[in-house]
Order: structure tokens, then sequence, then C-alpha cells
């Protein structure tokens, strides 16, 4: 289940004594008006479950109560990514200093958690890893213990965070205890800030909840956001089905991709009869009965 950034803020980051920025959770223009006049020069954040907000428009910064209803007018409405914006989080903006990365993820390898941590924040962690591999910090915790002040301190041995190291070590166990405790399967904070007057404070965050744990998180379970569904998607959840309509993967990518090489395979499953009919008719290719019948085709051109 995944979440907006206001109830990771709210529900799970303060309450575990992680600062996060003074705001307000908006739904009209005149709200946001209200808050950017209590809070003063503000961010305004569009409250949707996936990320690259900034990008499509949905993180605006304003100073005035009037250019704010201004703004919230033209972001509530927008769809980013497949959401549509119904609620706008007006927080403080904040003097930033340094940005930094942490979070305490399932590692679905080693079958465990692990914290991560890095120098550089505000971005995806698959751009970090790709700028500065080095720049990633790793700790991975048995799924029976609890990082001890050493471990953390030894993750963050020479990452030069100078005079926010203590905070940042402080908010690391913070975090990973809030992970256990809320059955999550991911709990992001990034940028994790130190401020010019030199607090380190939660900027954004994102929370996933381990769908098989919904039923010991009730009252968070119902704030998860609602993901776009198809009508059929629709219809399985209205008897209770978990069901997840795809394209027909094969089709798209042979016709993306176009291989030069020899494909052998067979289709089998649900919806097998359509499929199969669907690689006849766009591809032009019989499937095999099995999948032994594929692998001997094969083995048969390779030699």
């Amino acid at each position: 289940m995944n979440f907006e950034e206001y109830v990771a803020k709210s529900l799970i980051l303060a309450p575990a004594g992680i600062a996060v920025p003074r705001g307000q959770l908006c739904t009209t223009p005149d709200e946001v008006a209200v808050a950017v006049r209590s809070i003063g020069p503000a961010v305004i954040k569009a409250q949707v479950a996936t990320g690259k907000r900034g990008k499509a428009g949905g993180i605006r910064f304003v100073s005035t109560p009037p250019e704010a209803e201004r703004v919230a007018s033209a972001v509530l409405g927008m769809t980013i990514g497949e959401y549509r914006v119904e609620r706008l989080l007006v927080e403080e903006q904040a003097k930033v200093a340094r940005e930094f990365y942490a979070a305490v993820l399932n590692d679905a390898q080693e079958r465990k958690p692990l914290i991560l941590f890095a120098t550089e924040g505000g971005m995806d962690i698959e751009e970090i890893a790709a700028a500065n591999p080095d720049a990633i910090r790793r700790l991975p915790i048995d799924i029976d213990a609890t990082p001890s002040a050493a471990d953390i301190a030894r993750i963050l041995e020479g990452s030069g965070l100078e005079n926010a190291e203590a905070s940042v070590a402080d908010i690391l166990s913070r975090l990973y205890a809030a992970y256990r405790q809320r059955d999550a399967e991911l709990l992001e904070i990034n940028p994790l800030a130190q401020l010019a007057d030199g607090r380190v404070v939660a900027l954004d965050a994102k929370f996933v909840l381990d769908d098989s744990a919904a039923y010991r998180q009730e009252e968070i379970a119902k704030l998860a956001a609602l993901a776009p569904m198809t009508a059929l998607e629709r219809l399985a959840a209205v008897h209770g089905l978990k069901f997840i309509q795809l394209d027909d993967g094969v089709v798209k990518a042979w016709k993306e991709l176009k291989p030069s090489i020899p494909v052998f395979f067979s289709i089998h499953g649900t919806g097998e009869e359509e499929a199969i009919a669907l690689v006849r008719e766009s591809l032009r290719i019989e499937p095999y009965k099995s999948m032994e019948d594929a692998i001997q085709a094969a083995v048969r051109v390779a030699q």
C-alpha cells in the first residue's frame, strides 16, 4: 500500500520523533491562502502517491496568500502519474544547507531489512547510485535484531557530516524503529536536510505498507492512496480479489526490440487462448504446445 507524503510525515515520522516542517493539509485554494497567511513563505506540494512531482509542476514555492491561491488553483485537479491532485500540503520554506538520503527497506535478496544512507539527497536512489555509488552506505539488519548506536556510527564514519552526524544517527535509529512498528516495506526520507540553523529535518517522505500487515495498521491502512484501476481491477476489488490487469508484454517487447535471433516459447495460464490468438495475429508466430517442445526446438537450432 502506497501513501501520500502527508501521511508519512504526520502519522509515521513525527510520532517517531523525527522533525518535519511546519505545515497544513489543504483541499481548496482558500484553505491554502489561509495556511500561507499563517505560515509565511511556503512550498505547495501536490499529494499524490508517485514521484517526479516537481518535474510535473506539482511542487511550487510561493511568498504571499494571493500568489498561493493562484498556484493552488492551478495545481488542484492536475494529473500526475495517473493520479488526480485533490490535496495539497502547504509547508514552511526551509533554508537548506545540505541534503541527504535515508531509508529503511526490505532487502529481498538478503531477506532482511536494510538501512540506506547517502550524503547526496534530493534524487532517486537509482540516480544517486549512478552518479556516485560510493556515496551510498548500507547496513543490513537481522530481522530479530535492532541496530545499535555503534552499528549506525559505523556506516556514518568518514561521511563528512560534521555537526550533523549525531542528529543523522538519531534519525536513522528512529527511522528503523518506525519501519518495524508500522510494518513498512519502505520508509524513505528524501531529502533529509540540514538547515542553515543546524537542525536536521525530513523535507519529503515516502511510506509503503506491507499489504499483508494492513490488519495490524488499520488506522493508517484506511488512508492508503487509491491506485488508478481499470474496470476489471475495480470489479475484482468489489469482490475482495487482488487483480492486476497487464498488457500482453511479449507482443509489445517483440515490436520494440525486433529480435534478430530465433525465439521459442509456449503460452499457458489464465487467458492463454486470447494470448495465443494475439501472438498469431500480431506477430505471425505459432507458440509451441509445451515449454519442453520450445526448449528442444531451441537446442536444435543452437546445434
